[in-house]
């Protein structure tokens, strides 16, 4: 399977670049957090694999490749979310009326397994449990906190109020991904769906036949809108950071 080191850009068989990045490995008493390309010699901090033109897998050099944390459909079909422009299903999932209305004293039930896909897919790790329990206990707690006085608060203040306490407890993990992963947890209570049938109005929106996968002509009549193809976007230090 063909890769590519993630600065260079030159492309190597999977297996013998991984090779490649233990023998230089081998050489020093810490393992080395970037390795050079074997053609141009310029430092790479990860290599990228699986690409098909809209999602991709990336492992960091420093990392143990036999168990590094593979994507599922599930997990690309929301990463590929973020890659597109927000309030594309605000019309059906009504955010607004989600606050004036109350909703957010109705507990939901399925909100601690979308949390910990979507943590997964933004994280690219598999044991997120520490970050799925801290972000859903705060989102517990700022939507039961004082529930008689939140009565007397207007809608705007108490969406505000939680957006921030949301932000607050994500941006150390999620960094520049932060503001939309808010903006999607608010998507997916106002929804009031089960994650299968989120999933399913979402794709439905974007176009897509299947998590990660646009459709077809006959598939996308079902949409009054046409297909939305997703932007690339690679996340590592330096683009979270200048995003």
């Amino acid at each position: 399977m063909g890769i590519v080191l993630s600065f260079s850009m030159n492309k190597f068989c999977f297996n013998c670049i991984v090779q490649w990045t233990k023998v230089v490995a081998g050489k020093h008493r810490t393992a080395p957090s970037s390795v050079k390309c074997p053609l141009c010699k310029r430092d790479n901090y990860s290599i990228i694999d699986e690409f098909d033109g809209s999602s991709f897998r990336q492992h960091y050099v420093n990392q143990d490749f036999g168990d590094s944390f593979i994507l599922s459909r599930a997990h690309k079909y929301r990463l590929q979310c973020y890659y597109t422009e927000p309030g594309i299903v605000e019309d059906i999932f009504n955010i607004s009326q989600y606050w004036k209305s109350h909703k957010y004293f109705q507990p939901n039930q399925w909100l601690k397994s979308w949390l910990r896909r979507e943590i997964q897919a933004l994280v690219q790790e598999e044991d997120v449990d520490i970050i799925v329990h801290h972000i859903y206990g705060v989102i517990n707690t700022s939507l039961t906190r004082s529930e008689q006085k939140s009565h007397t608060k207007i809608p705007e203040t108490k969406r505000e109020e939680f957006k921030t306490s949301v932000s607050e407890a994500a941006k150390s993990f999620l960094t520049a991904r932060t503001d939309r992963f808010t903006y999607e947890v608010e998507l997916f209570l106002a929804s009031g769906l089960n994650v299968e049938a989120y999933d399913a109005v979402y794709m439905q929106r974007l176009g897509w036949s299947s998590p990660g996968v646009t459709c077809g002509t006959s598939d996308s009549l079902l949409s009054d809108r046409p297909t939305v193809v997703p932007y690339l976007y690679i996340f590592d230090e330096d683009s979270d950071g200048n995003e």
